[in-house]
């Protein structure tokens, strides 16, 4: 079995570098998850369980008019490919002869990443109360600042986990449409990370308590 090192004794450690060893063992955490599942599900093939059946048309529908797509099926992809993401269904029509008799649908699973940045511009109403006072509305919950808490965690995680330097994060940010600086990325690696941290901290404890 393979020998886990002993922790480093947290006392001693800063308050950052605890925050770097919490977002560490979280991806760990996630990975040594991500393969037991895989695991599970190896295994359950190899002993030779059935898996779900599934209703095929009987081939009597129309040759113009094909039925509507099943619904959804969980069971149809296992594995390694089985996306940890919902999964959309688009019809592909196919162009045949007529006379032909429709057989159903065939699967064929296509997994892509979309990173994306949007921007908000929030009119905030300005009031003034019968005493004088200019009284502005609240921003909506969460938003802290010219960027979001996506941006943020997103952020941290690269710079922590990932390990990539601030350079770099610039670089990728501005690449899909992030207008920000250097100067931008520190406050945001620094500042106000209690939030962050304890969403961290709280995944991690659930993920332990309920992990076989």
């Amino acid at each position: 079995m393979h020998h886990v090192p002993p922790p480093p004794t947290l006392s001693a450690l800063s308050r950052p570098e605890l925050e770097a060893l919490l977002v560490e063992l979280f991806g760990e955490f996630a990975t040594l998850k991500q393969a037991v599942t895989e695991l599970r599900e190896e295994n359950a093939r190899l002993k030779g369980l059935k898996r779900r059946p599934s209703l095929k048309p009987s081939g009597m529908e129309k040759a113009t008019e094909p039925p509507k797509p099943r619904k959804k099926d969980k069971q149809r992809f296992r594995g390694k490919v089985a996306p940890r993401v919902s999964i959309e269904d688009q019809v592909i029509q196919a162009t045949v002869p007529p006379g032909s008799r429709f057989k159903g649908h065939e699967p064929f699973l296509v997994q892509d990443l979309v990173i994306a940045a949007s921007a908000t511009c929030y009119l905030l109403e300005r009031w003034i109360t019968p005493d004088g006072r200019t009284t502005p509305a609240p921003l909506p919950e969460g938003i802290d600042g010219h960027f979001g808490p996506e941006l943020r965690r997103f952020v941290l995680m690269q710079y922590h986990q990932s390990q990539s330097t601030l350079p770099r994060l610039a670089a990728l940010l501005c690449s899909v449409g992030v207008s920000i600086s250097k100067r931008q990325l520190q406050p945001l690696l620094t500042d106000k990370r209690d939030e962050f941290v304890a969403e961290a901290r709280d995944v991690l404890r659930a993920g332990l308590q309920t992990s076989p």
